[in-house]
This record gives C-alpha cells, structure tokens and sequence, in this order.
C-alpha cells in the first residue's frame, strides 16, 4: 500500500495549475520555516515528487519571487475592506480595514525576510515586484513618469485606494483631502510594524494606531481628547 501511494502520480493539471498549486503550498511553509525550507519539504507538502517542482519552476529561486507575488496579491484584504458597512463610525470602519491590512504586510514582510534569508537582496525582490507590475501595465491612473523615482508597487496602490474609499465614504468634516488622509494612516502602519520589527518593540494594535490618527496624543487636564 506504501509502494502504491509513493508510486501514484500527481493529478493531470496545466503548467500554470501546476505553479499556482506549489506556489499556494510553499508560501505557509516559507512563513513558518524560513527560506531554509527545501524543495524536499515543499514536494512533500505539496504530495508531488520533487522534481514536479523543477518542471514548474526554473530553481528554487524562481519558486520564492512566486511566492512574493503571490503573498503580494491584495484581494483578499480589498474585498474585506470593501464589505466595511458604510453606516459604522469612521474610527471603526478605519479599525477594520488597518486589521485586514496588518495581516497583509505582516504576509509579505515574513517572505520578504525568507527571501533575504537565501541571499535574494531586497533590490533584487523589488526589481522583480516592478518588472512584474510592467508585464501587467498600469490600470489604476498612477503616473510613474512624473519623476524618476518608481511609485509603490501596485498592489499597495490599491490597498492605498481602498483605504481612501473608507474615507470617502465619511460624513464627518476632515482636516486633510481623502486621499492625502489615506496615504498619512498607511505610513503611520508602515511605521509601526517596521518600528516593531526593527527595535523589537511592541506593536501598537490597529484600534491605537486610528485612534492616535484621529484624535493625535495631545490630552485636556480632564483627560478627554481636545
């Protein structure tokens, strides 16, 4: 019985079904091991001989910058930011969508780190994030040519715009235009996590980090927000 499992072939698919499956299985083994995970272990894992992996993929390092396009995909986190209802308070509808979007940059930042870990440089993860974007072409208005320094990768663009949905679904009167107000919030994560990974600090939660964009720090001698 043993033979006969080791023995039986993996399921007829496309070579693409067949990336996109090892792809789907490599990323929660990147995420918990690290970029020493082997190819060994992702066959393994994914019940498929080992060398299934290098019909479907060039090497392995092919294998991990798939894997970082992959655990760049947003949708997830925009389709949940989009079913917000509109009718919750902004802090809490901003609260919801910073939880769904720490998830997201905790998931690229972990293989981001398991790439580096391999000697993949950070230059060369971006390099291929943008050649990526260029195969795809640029749909959402954003115009790189205005400077010579690349915009953010595309998928942060729409996490961005989804954010600034939130806001623009707003009643409440705004010190800062929508968008501007978006672009402030998200920079304010990005800090708190890169703060967190690099001091070993802790990590403001989601419903902080608004409320300190809201409201600021600054309190009345009666203890409430000015």
């Amino acid at each position: 019985m043993v033979e006969d499992v080791k023995r039986r072939r993996a399921p007829a698919m496309s070579h693409e079904e067949r990336r996109d499956a090892i792809v789907r299985t490599t990323v929660p083994l990147l995420i918990e091991h690290g970029g020493n995970v082997s190819t060994t272990q992702i066959a393994a894992a994914a019940a498929i001989a080992e060398g299934t992996v290098f019909r479907a993929f060039q090497d392995k390092r092919d294998l991990l910058f798939a894997c970082m396009q992959a655990a760049m995909d947003c949708e997830d986190e925009v389709g949940r930011i989009a079913r917000i209802d509109p009718g919750r308070p902004l802090q809490d509808r901003l609260t919801e969508a910073i939880d769904a979007i720490s998830g997201y940059l905790d998931r690229i930042g972990t293989i981001g780190q398991a790439l580096h870990a391999t000697g993949i440089s950070r230059k060369d993860i971006e390099a291929h994030v943008r050649c990526h974007d260029d195969d795809e072409g640029h749909d959402d208005g954003h115009d790189e040519g205005k400077n010579d320094k690349p915009g953010p990768p595309k998928e942060l663009r729409r996490v961005a715009r989804a954010v600034a949905e939130v806001f623009e679904q707003s009643t409440e009167p705004l010190r800062l235009d929508r968008q501007q107000a978006a672009r402030m919030l998200l920079g304010l994560v990005f800090a708190n996590r890169m703060h967190a990974h690099g001091l070993g600090e802790t990590m403001a939660r989601p419903e902080e980090l608004v409320d300190l964009f809201l409201h600021g720090v600054i309190r009345t001698d009666e203890g409430n927000r000015p």
